[in-house]
């Protein structure tokens, strides 16, 4: 009887010791798997940088008035005029600002505006007169 418990621990220590090989080895795996992930990330951080330089140094106001200067008979630039600008108040209304649609008229088949007030369309506001108030940017920016 001691022999077939033998036999039977000599296999659990085997079964064991198979079980555990292979963990370790699907961890190794894992572990190289995380390894070229974080270098492609470090990568793409490299690539990232790199084109923010490379963005930084195409747009240089200098560089693009040298170029403009150069090519200015093929391309024939000319300023944009501030009356192409549009205010923040010339702008259409936001969505989340529209006023919902009456529910009540659309589920009982009766008309829009026959028992209730029409709603009225944004519109942009008009312009005022350049003499009347100056420009004022509500973005932040300085003059």
């Amino acid at each position: 009887m001691l022999r077939t418990f033998d036999l039977v621990l000599i296999g659990a220590m085997t079964a064991a010791a198979a079980v555990t090989y292979t963990i370790k080895h699907r961890a190794e795996l894992k572990l190289e798997e995380v390894h070229r992930l974080e270098a492609e990330i470090k990568l793409e951080k490299d690539t990232i940088d790199l084109l923010k330089a490379d963005w930084a140094l195409q747009s240089q106001p200098n560089r693009l008035e040298r170029l403009v200067n150069t090519y200015n008979s093929e391309l024939q630039l000319q300023p944009t005029d501030s009356t192409s600008l549009a205010h923040a108040r010339e702008l259409p209304m936001l969505k989340s600002q529209v006023p919902p649609p009456d529910v009540a008229d659309a589920k009982s088949g009766a008309k829009p505006g026959a028992g209730a007030k029409a709603q009225p369309i944004p519109m942009p506001a008009p312009r005022a007169a350049a003499a009347e108030e100056p420009d004022e940017i509500e973005t932040g920016a300085v003059e």
